[in-house]
């Protein structure tokens, strides 16, 4: 109790943590961490702590509230201290320590002039409210006194239960402090070629900008495939590709994740647990990971002979010069289940670890990262699972905007048979097909496993069935005649298209 009452004395402001907890540094020189001393039964005292089984010796001990934080600012000193100054501004005396609070506030209207208006205690009022934090949501400029009602205002975003709804506070937090600033700017010809598609869109997120504020995009005229995820559903794992690590456009790849995140856009599906858990700083040797998360087949292969019971001299070699490769001893008899578990960390988080600090820098850019560090529930919002989405039909053709007679289709003079003919066919093709089926489908129309605001379909005068993902637009040629011949033309069509928005 001695230790619990000392801080208690020192620091008054750790009685409303509910608790605390002790922890010092731990690690080498490269990979320095905190981690935590655990509290006996008996709490922390000085008998404890000067235990040589603790290691703490010279070392600094830090100190952190254990159930909610506390802050540390001059709002909450509780009182006032210093002369009164007056302010340059508005001649308002002040207190010392008020002072900067005060100047963030003061709506530089003297108070001479704010007296003759007869809006004395309104301006009073206004001094003494503290600036707007990026942990709660401003008041509308609508909601005043006049309408009648009181403005609402949303607690703290880290408090928030419900993990949906502390992502929207944080973005909107966030998107309203940048509303005013320098509007972002992108413009893409999509009758280009790929590579001038890509060439605009991937030199757009290369700079270096305020990405939280407004975006202006216009498109005159899908983009460019630079592949930068690999391997199978919810197991996806950045593509070890030299060339893209040394474009840095994986940290580009964190920018456009994070931004369509702010703005309430598309979502990467299907990445691989073990890549999140080490993107959110976590401990590679402690992820877990599954051999389906390896998307070198041969790789794979080879690491799955280690969980035969004996292995042939034929596949010692081969697990051997594969883990030679790697600076990993040869298989024995004694360590092949280690071998195991090493090699799967390599060829999953081992050769893709500076994807991974490039996808966590462009996270960074975009100002998510307080956000996505302290509410762990939102992560899932931004890196959703393909097997946790489910499609139905109505789904679909709820947001359908089919052709209309005077549409201007590529291939023109159909008629209004053969028209109903074809969007007959799909709405049959939707409404037989199964969820899996569906998200192959929603992904080669519009790019990605997240339905738009509106499905659009048109007719073509091309062989196959195609799509214009920017446009949302599904392009259906007009000479099938049969059901089947237009289910096996779409289902080839969809079966090209396998990464959505791995595709850059």
């Amino acid at each position: 109790m001695a230790v619990t009452n000392k801080l208690m004395e020192v620091f008054p402001k750790l009685q409303e943590g509910g608790g605390f907890e002790f922890l010092k540094i731990a690690g080498s020189t490269r990979s320095r961490n905190l981690s935590l001393l655990q509290c006996p039964n008996t709490g922390y005292t000085l008998a404890y702590l000067k235990d040589p089984s603790t290691t703490i010796g010279q070392a600094t001990i830090y100190i952190r509230p254990l159930q909610q934080d506390l802050p540390i600012d001059s709002e909450s000193s509780g009182h006032a201290s210093g002369p009164a100054i007056s302010c340059i501004t508005c001649q308002k005396e002040v207190p010392f320590s008020e002072m900067k609070l005060h100047r963030a506030n003061c709506d530089g209207t003297p108070m001479q002039e704010t007296h003759r208006e007869g809006e004395g205690d309104r301006c009073e009022e206004n001094d003494r409210e503290p600036p707007t934090d990026r942990d709660s949501v401003p008041v509308r400029p609508e909601t005043s006194v006049q309408s009648g009602v009181e403005p609402v205002v949303i607690e703290n975003w880290k408090i928030i239960k419900e993990p949906t709804l502390a992502a929207q506070v944080f973005k909107d937090n966030l998107l309203s402090e940048h509303a005013t600033g320098k509007p972002l700017r992108l413009k893409m010809d999509v009758r280009e070629s790929e590579e001038d598609r890509e060439r605009a869109l991937l030199s757009f997120y290369k700079q270096q900008q305020e990405w939280a504020c407004p975006l202006h995009c216009t498109l005159d005229g899908g983009v460019g495939q630079t592949l930068l995820f690999e391997g199978e559903p919810d197991h996806l794992v950045p593509a070890a590709s030299e060339v893209l690590i040394e474009s840095n456009l994986f940290r580009v790849a964190g920018r456009m994740i994070g931004h369509s995140f702010l703005h309430d856009g598309p979502h990467v599906t299907g990445l691989s647990p073990a890549v999140i858990h080490v993107l959110f700083n976590g401990d590679p040797e402690m992820a877990t990971i599954v051999v389906e998360d390896c998307p070198d087949l041969h790789i794979r292969s080879i690491i799955q002979m280690l969980e035969l019971e004996e292995l042939t001299q034929e596949q010692k070699d081969t697990v051997s010069d594969l883990s030679l490769s790697w600076d990993l001893p040869a298989v024995t008899k004694t360590n092949q289940r280690w071998l195991h578990n090493k090699l799967l960390v390599h060829a999953v988080i081992g050769r893709t670890m500076r994807q991974i600090k490039q996808l966590r820098k462009g996270l960074k850019d975009v100002m998510l990262w307080p956000l996505l560090t302290s509410r762990p529930d939102v992560v899932p919002l931004l890196f959703p699972k393909m097997a946790g989405m489910q499609f139905v039909p109505q789904m679909f053709l709820d947001k359908i905007t089919w052709p209309v007679e005077d549409s201007d289709d590529e291939d023109e003079g159909l008629d209004i048979e053969c028209k109903c003919r074809i969007t007959g066919f799909l709405r049959v093709f939707i409404e037989t097909a199964s969820s899996d089926t569906l998200a192959q489908l929603l992904k080669f129309w519009v790019g990605w496993e997240m339905l738009p605001s509106e499905l659009k379909v048109e007719f073509s005068g091309g062989t196959f069935p195609s799509s214009s993902t920017c446009f949302e637009t599904l392009k259906l040629p007009a000479h099938y005649n049969t059901y089947k011949d237009f289910e096996e033309a779409l289902v080839a069509a969809i079966d090209s298209a396998h990464t959505g928005f791995g595709l850059v």
